[in-house]
């Protein structure tokens, strides 16, 4: 290698200026000039997206992110150098230390969990390892193993996931949102950066924006939102619409910028029943601000109230009367205490896991559709067509017909939201119902 840079003369002592192809000039390092000088006839794209970043106008280049210590484990030789193919978090707060710090700090850093949950239990027994690797852990992350020689283990590499735990104990990527080489604070503004993984039955957060005012927004003024400007704040640089980042991450007059994305959220919309979440008074302050920067406090007030009341009710009305009916179906001995091995088991996962999922999440993002009909009708629809008439199945099939009479007893009759289920739907509301839409319609009485 070093031999082709000196013919080309390219190579020279102490820092170098490269030119890129706007005629600009950076320096860089020396060890970074080789590395540039080979790279560019092997993988043009990856230097000419290196050129176009921010890295390349401060002299930062592939020796500084990708230089290794000897005793690191996924240390190898590399044409006289020694280098390491993962850039991981902790590399990169070399010179991001604050970014860095909150990053480890954010549940993102902690997505690679799910392995050890029955998220993961679900996917490596149900679906395989194959599916696994290519699916679960390219966003919630993979453990990645090295082997002798410091090379990367193909059964955990290549892996972008946001909570990948790397060889050098740290947790996370920054490039699942800055994508390398270019590492552009414009495309992790963007909501498509988010989508990769926030999408889908049971977390389509991105769909959900899409649905929303928000993302109706974005979509008509996304080319002025000013996304490639350093300071980025809403109200000052750009007015017409948010994006994921804005809400979740960006800076507003009040509020630096944060990597740590749980900042700002108030309430768990992923757990089977949602709760606060640790200082979540702050916390809804801080998104509130957010908010403020376009809305008036009335607005935002009463957009909080909505939640709050979705929430609780899908909380009290489906989540926990589930959750109580299966644990009790277990300590009767109805089923068994083993996940999966019974429908019960998967008509619970998915009341929670999918459908509740996206009715919190719609209620929360402004997704009137996912809100109710792909959320709460589908919780509803489940919890009573499914669920209920299946516990009822079980029961009468363990011999024990008296554990569903207890259950219709304390979660159905004793609270007047189910009382349609036995008694069917309120005569005197349908009464009402009928006359409304004779008088809004100017339908003819039958």
């Amino acid at each position: 290698m070093r031999n082709r840079i000196v013919v080309g003369g390219l190579l020279l002592a102490g820092a170098l200026g490269l030119v890129a192809a706007g005629g600009a000039r950076a320096q860089v390092s020396s060890e970074t000039a080789e590395c540039v000088a080979c790279h560019r006839d092997e993988m043009p794209g990856l230097v000419t997206q290196w050129e176009a970043s921010p890295h390349w106008q401060a002299g930062v280049g592939c020796y500084e992110c990708h230089r290794a210590g000897a005793g690191d484990a996924d240390a190898m030789d590399h044409n006289g150098y020694t280098v390491a193919t993962i850039v991981s978090p902790r590399d990169c707060g070399r010179c991001h230390a604050k970014e860095a710090a909150e990053q480890e700090a954010s549940h993102h850093a902690q997505a690679g969990n799910i392995l050890n949950s029955k998220d993961g239990l679900l996917g490596q027994t149900v679906g395989g390892e194959p599916a696994v690797a290519v699916g679960c852990r390219q966003c919630h992350g993979s453990i990645v193993k090295t082997n002798p020689d410091g090379t990367l283990d193909p059964a955990t590499w290549p892996n972008t996931g946001i909570g990948r735990v790397n060889p050098d104990g740290s947790k996370g990527t920054c490039s699942a949102c800055h994508t390398r080489h270019r590492f552009s604070k414009a495309q992790a503004r963007r909501p498509e950066v988010c989508g990769k993984c926030h999408l889908g039955p049971d977390h389509p957060q991105k769909e959900v924006y899409e649905e929303s005012k928000h993302g109706i927004l974005y979509r008509a003024f996304s080319d002025e939102l000013n996304m490639g400007n350093p300071k980025w704040v809403a109200g000052e640089d750009y007015f017409d619409a948010p994006t994921c980042a804005t809400c979740h991450m960006s800076a507003t007059p009040n509020q630096a910028v944060t990597h740590d994305v749980g900042d700002r959220l108030s309430w768990n919309l992923r757990a089977p029943v949602s709760k606060r979440t640790k200082g979540w008074e702050d916390k809804l302050a801080n998104m509130k601000d957010v908010c403020t920067a376009c809305h008036g406090g009335v607005f935002v007030t009463g957009f909080y109230k909505q939640l709050d009341d979705f929430v609780d009710l899908y909380n009290t009305k489906f989540a926990v009367p589930a959750k109580e009916i299966r644990a009790l179906l277990m300590e009767e001995g109805v089923i068994t205490k083993a996940n999966f091995d019974e429908k019960i088991d998967w008509l619970y996962w998915e009341l929670w896991h999918h459908e509740g999922r996206r009715a919190r999440h719609g209620a929360a993002m402004s997704g009137p559709d996912y809100a109710w009909w792909h959320g709460i009708y589908d919780v509803a629809k489940n919890f009573y067509t499914e669920f209920l008439p299946h516990a009822k199945e079980a029961c009468e099939k363990a011999g024990k017909p008296e554990v569903y009479e207890r259950i219709v007893a304390k979660y159905i009759e004793g609270d007047p939201r189910h009382e349609w289920y036995v008694k069917g739907f309120d005569p005197k509301r349908l009464e009402e119902i009928r006359k409304y839409y004779q008088e809004r319609y100017q339908q003819k009485v039958e």
